[in-house]
């Protein structure tokens, strides 16, 4: 089990356990590690032990002042020589703690990334449609960095406080245990404020990170749409839309920072009226010969340490909260069970192309209509099917079906005469490409994004590919052929261009079965006719899915199959349709028309 197994089975097991918003499910990221939190926490204690004893120290030094003497210079000077002891060791003790603390927490968090990473990779494709990347992207990057910075205020900020009242109170306790009963009556205040205040700040934190989710998504959604905003002239409309959206956000902002103000403001404004009567309560008791001179100047800073300490404690309300709503919205994806299972299922170790769909069914996840309804198909192992028909009729469905990003909602899916949903379908889809409609390209060389995900790949299987793609020419016109790097989404290639490559992709694995979603859409008619010779030429042998709305593509297809509102209509080859005069010759006749 990796550190990215750990952390997603720890956040998980506590998650359950404890509920989302529990501190424990926090810890539970940081499982196995907190052994160097306890050696950190060692040194944190060690490196604040001159402000720790500061106030005791001075005080010393004041009364060994007012005895005079010889007792009095050697009370001041032990004293002295014990805080430059304690200034020493201060400056390593602080590097060990830090080293220590950091190294914990920033690799946890770099393994809750990798966590969320690979769970976003085993997600379904439909949970992927349904979410915006915008979302997801918060949750890696803004939320991921509020639980570091929770973790490193608890830990930190905690121990500090922790620290500072025991050894505080402690020494209040042998020094006076009246004082020191005054000094706890902070705590049922802190208490009283930290209630009145927890809910009204929850709220506001979870309507905040919602609302910083929503125009994540917006931002990411403008920025893919700025060549079209361009082209059409609607640059000031995004922006007046998003603005809207800014404002919302701020509002939002506005308001969680006006509760937290005030929160602090009331809770500052009680501890300082305690100081004040702390002050007044030891002048009085050395007014009256109880106390020591110098151990007022003691109570004072001790109490001025002890509301520090609870107006700390307070202040850490909002980060908590903060923090929890975040773990929160990291649960939402690591809990997820929409998930592609292959464990333990059989794995296929060769494919020979055989398809056979029985009186499938399939609703999408929140619609009433089905997408497919009684759909019956076989496939044999070598054929082409063509699908076509309207938009919206089910063509996409049965490719993704055919991929295993969906299955079945009804009815039977089998693959060389195996189920689906018996399938690991990660080996089934080694021997499977794909060629979408809209080519999906990364930032990286042209030779990169055709051999994505190959290893000890030769030059003559890659010079295969591109020539079979009728990549050749393109490629001897960019400034470093196949090293020439391309831009984001393949921006600086011409559609005809990212299509190609895409192609090449799909050839280089030598698979079984091609699935062809538009694969010819974004090419001029040259183009065109010059790739459809080399997938003519791919194809042979493969078992081989395509859908076209070019119903001129389709005419070497063994069987196309025309689909009505998910149902088979029609299906034939080209000529055997065309003789029927149903539907695809009217589809036909009708592009015909329009050519």
């Amino acid at each position: 089990m990796d550190k990215y197994d750990e952390i997603e089975h720890s956040f998980i097991t506590c998650y359950k356990k404890f509920g989302n918003r529990s501190v424990r499910v926090l810890l539970g990221f940081y499982k196995g590690q907190y052994h160097k939190f306890l050696i950190s926490t060692f040194f944190f204690v060690v490196k604040h032990a001159p402000s720790l004893f500061s106030a005791l120290l001075i005080a010393n030094v004041i009364n060994g002042a007012m005895e005079g003497g010889d007792g009095g210079k050697r009370t001041i000077l032990i004293n002295v020589f014990i805080w430059l002891g304690l200034l020493v060791i201060h400056l390593p003790a602080n590097w060990l703690h830090n080293k220590y603390k950091s190294r914990v927490i920033r690799k946890t968090e770099a393994g809750l990334r990798g966590a969320l990473v690979r769970k976003l990779q085993e997600l379904s494709i439909p949970y992927h449609t349904e979410i915006q990347s915008g979302r997801l992207q918060s949750k890696i990057i803004r939320d991921v960095e509020a639980v570091e910075t929770l973790s490193s205020q608890l830990f930190v900020n905690t121990m500090n406080i922790v620290m500072n009242l025991v050894i505080t109170l402690s020494i209040t306790a042998v020094k006076n245990r009246v004082v020191l009963i005054f000094f706890l009556l902070v705590a049922p205040v802190t208490s009283i404020i930290v209630v009145a205040f927890r809910k009204r700040i929850h709220m506001e934190n979870r309507a905040f990170r919602q609302e910083m989710e929503e125009t994540s998504a917006r931002v990411m959604e403008m920025v893919e749409l700025v060549p079209v905003a361009r082209a059409h002239a609607l640059e000031t409309i995004e922006v007046e839309k998003l603005k809207e959206q800014l404002e919302e956000t701020a509002e939002k902002g506005y308001r969680l920072d006006m509760i937290q103000s005030h929160f602090g403001a009331v809770s500052w404004c009680i501890f300082q009226v305690f100081q004040v009567l702390c002050l007044g309560f030891s002048g009085f008791m050395a007014l009256h010969g109880l106390i020591k001179i110098g151990d007022v100047t003691f109570y004072q800073a001790s109490f001025t340490t002890v509301v520090n300490q609870f107006s700390a404690l307070i202040n850490l309300l909002p980060i908590l909260t903060k923090g929890l709503e975040s773990v929160s919205s990291i649960g939402e994806v690591l809990i997820s069970d929409d998930v592609e299972h292959n464990e333990g299922k059989a794995e296929m170790k060769e494919l020979k192309g055989n398809y056979s769909f029985r009186n499938v069914q399939f609703t999408y996840k929140g619609s009433k209509e089905p997408v497919l309804d009684g759909f019956d198909l076989e496939v044999k192992e070598g054929e082409t099917i063509a699908l076509v028909g309207e938009s919206g009729s089910g063509k996409t469905t049965v490719l993704n079906m055919i991929i295993g990003f969906i299955t079945p909602s009804d009815g039977r899916l089998l693959i060389d005469g195996m189920e689906i949903g018996d399938i690991n379908l990660r080996s089934y889809r080694r021997f499977i490409s794909v060629v979408p409609q809209t080519p999906v390209l990364f930032t990286g060389t042209v030779r990169e994004n055709i051999v994505y995900g190959m290893e000890h790949v030769s030059e003559e299987e890659l010079a295969h590919a591109v020539e079979a793609a009728n990549l050749k020419s393109v490629i001897s016109k960019l400034p470093m052929g196949l090293d020439t790097m391309i831009g984001e989404h393949g921006a600086n290639l011409s559609g005809g261009q990212r299509q190609r490559i895409s192609i090449a992709r799909a050839i280089i694995r030598n698979p079984r079965v091609i699935i062809l979603d538009e694969a010819t859409s974004a090419l001029d008619t040259i183009s065109e006719k010059e790739i459809q010779d080399a997938l003519d030429r791919l194809i042979q042998g493969r078992t081989t899915f395509i859908v076209a709305h070019r119903l001129s593509t389709v005419r070497g297809a063994d069987r196309i199959v025309v689909l009505d509102r998910g149902k088979i209509r029609e299906e034939g080859s080209y000529e055997e349709l065309m003789a029927l005069k149903g539907e695809f010759y009217e589809m036909e006749r009708l592009q015909m028309a329009l050519r």
